[in-house]
């Protein structure tokens, strides 16, 4: 089957929806070239015309989920810190149930053994969260928020095990439906744990 001519960008682009797409029903780690291929109805020399290799393919995709989830985050609407952290949390879960297959990369890619390029770009992303919830709960101390005496460090490595936690979950019982409703639940029960106010 002849496939319209795509730019190099666009197929490279298409690759990486793919590789998303099939992580979602494959296990990435087993995931072969020939299975990209097929899925995209191209050839794997025509794959590798693009990409050197299958790291590369995965280095595109990291770097791609790393670049898809910051500028949801840099795109939240302004507001006090505490609201603007749990919009974070809400768009991390949005994300993760229109792309179930990248929370099953990430995870793989931070078993490997060693250091790779791709799990450079996991750790990356990991800590440029962290980094974002700690600067967000330093705002929400500094203006009242939550209690003066609280573990800002503590807090931050909660808030991302509450976010693990959900995640591991769904990918458990192949399922994120609940992750939305379980998101806000979690968050209340952060809020307080923090001296916060209830909502209104």
């Amino acid at each position: 089957m002849n496939r319209p001519y795509l730019s190099a960008d666009l197929r490279r682009a298409e690759t990486v929806v793919t590789v998303i797409g099939l992580a979602a029903s494959h296990d990435p780690a087993v995931m072969t070239t020939g299975q990209i291929a097929a899925a995209m109805g191209v050839s794997q020399g025509a794959l590798f015309r693009h990409f050197p290799d299958k790291m590369a393919i995965w280095t595109a995709v990291l770097e791609w989920t790393c670049a898809e989830l910051n500028h949801r985050f840099d795109t939240l609407s302004e507001g006090p810190p505490l609201a603007r952290l749990e919009a974070m949390l809400a768009a991390h879960v949005d994300f993760v149930i229109e792309r179930p297959g990248v929370p099953r990369i990430l995870f793989g890619e931070l078993q490997r053994a060693g250091d790779t390029p791709t799990k450079a770009i996991a750790r990356q992303l990991m800590a440029g969260y962290r980094a974002r919830v700690a600067h967000k709960l330093l705002a929400a101390r500094e203006i009242g928020e939550i209690a003066d005496a609280t573990d800002v460090e503590a807090a931050t490595v909660m808030f991302l095990a509450m976010v693990q936690g959900m995640v591991m979950q769904g990918l458990a019982i192949d399922d994120f439906s609940a992750m939305p409703v379980l998101a806000r639940r979690l968050f209340g029960l952060f809020r307080q744990s923090l001296g916060a106010a209830p909502c209104a």
